[in-house]
């Protein structure tokens, strides 16, 4: 457990500059350098700690590395995303542990966080504006994106499985799979798209409407906005004049000022509203349809007991790829994670397989 705390702090001061070195912010990038020193900081405290040497400290790990590579090919707000939605992961996870075993509640828990943005409300070189472009970057992505992909390739995959699994045991991994499988990867890929249609396309006009009633108060009462925006900026903690001056030069810029009321107000994030509704649904139908072939891609060239088998250990392998993703968020073990998910994957398609059987029997 010692070296993990070790190996986070190392992964977290990699990644923060990493950040800084790809911002093109000066001030924004001052903010990660100073992040990336504070974990190093951490880091060094802890190698203290077990008696390691400081040079000897853990290079970082295949998810740090990861998560720059992804943020080299799909932009970095995906790596600052996914690194707050880690800091708040430990910080949850250390709360919960200590209400669970009574222990005091000392307030140092999300020290990583608040660390952050204290940064950020403190640093007399950041302006309003850059404090909401820096909110604009971690609250838009927060590794949704990546996170959407994994979930839609696992729903997929599992789905899909069962029910291949279920008629393979009704049928005996005849012939009859395949259509029941390229059936259910057509119906499910066809019902998540439809889905993901309706809500984004949903969600567009009720917060288009929200949106729109905002910017008449703005237009009718723009003393009231600036007052309601500088109480936000309080809210957070930053002393009552530098919130107003903040407040005051964003309201300078009508159309900033109505995304940053819009995003603080209703918590409503103009830029997810840009995207197709189209785009959503094709999305999610290719990422369901990725996980869905796995299963049923042997019974395309063969039939019978040796199908379900490289059925099985196909599914299996993608289950273990899937649970290895889902740890570039949790920062769990890539083992347990993704031994966990073949599993529980295993076990929902053992059931159907069982349940088909059983329905098997009693039709012949």
């Amino acid at each position: 457990m010692k070296n993990k705390n070790i190996q986070t702090e190392i992964d977290a001061c990699f990644l923060y500059r990493k950040l800084a070195e790809n911002e093109s912010d000066e001030a924004i990038a001052n903010v990660f350098r100073q992040m990336s020193e504070i974990e190093q900081s951490h880091a060094e405290a802890f190698a203290r700690k077990v008696n390691l040497p400081i040079e000897n400290l853990i290079e970082p790990s295949w998810r740090a590395k990861t998560l720059n590579t992804i943020g080299k090919v799909f932009g970095y707000d995906y790596v600052l995303g996914a690194l707050m939605d880690t800091e708040k992961s430990l910080s949850n996870a250390i709360l919960s542990t200590k209400q669970k075993n009574k222990l005091e509640i000392t307030g140092a828990e999300t020290n990583h966080v608040k660390i952050l943005w204290s940064i950020l409300e403190n640093d007399k070189n950041i302006s309003g504006m850059q404090h909401a472009k820096f909110e604009k970057s971690h609250r838009s992505v927060g590794g949704n994106a990546i996170r959407a992909a994994v979930l839609g390739g696992n729903d997929g995959l599992v789905s899909n499985f069962s029910l291949v699994m279920g008629i393979s045991g009704a049928t005996a991994g005849g012939q009859g799979v395949l259509i029941a499988g390229i059936a259910g990867l057509l119906a499910g890929a066809l019902s998540m798209a439809l889905g993901e249609w309706i809500s984004v396309k949903s969600s567009q006009e009720l917060y288009e409407n929200q949106m729109a009633i905002e910017m008449d108060e703005l237009e009718t009462n723009p003393e009231g906005e600036l007052k309601e925006l500088a109480l936000i900026y309080m809210a957070k903690g930053i002393p009552e004049v530098q919130a107003t001056n903040m407040a005051t030069e964003i309201m300078t810029d009508k159309t900033r000022a109505h995304e940053v009321l819009v995003k603080e107000e209703l918590g409503i994030n103009p830029e997810e509203l840009k995207g197709s509704a189209i785009e959503a649904a094709l999305y999610s139908f290719f990422l369901f349809t990725i996980g869905a072939i796995i299963p049923v891609f042997p019974f395309f060239f063969t039939s019978g007991f040796h199908a379900i088998l490289l059925s099985v250990i196909m599914s299996g392998f993608g289950l273990f790829l899937i649970g290895g993703a889902i740890t570039l968020f949790t920062g769990k073990n890539i083992w347990y994670s993704g031994f966990r998910q073949v599993l529980f994957g295993l076990i929902a398609a053992g059931i159907t397989f069982a349940i088909g059987q059983l329905i098997g029997v009693a039709i012949s």
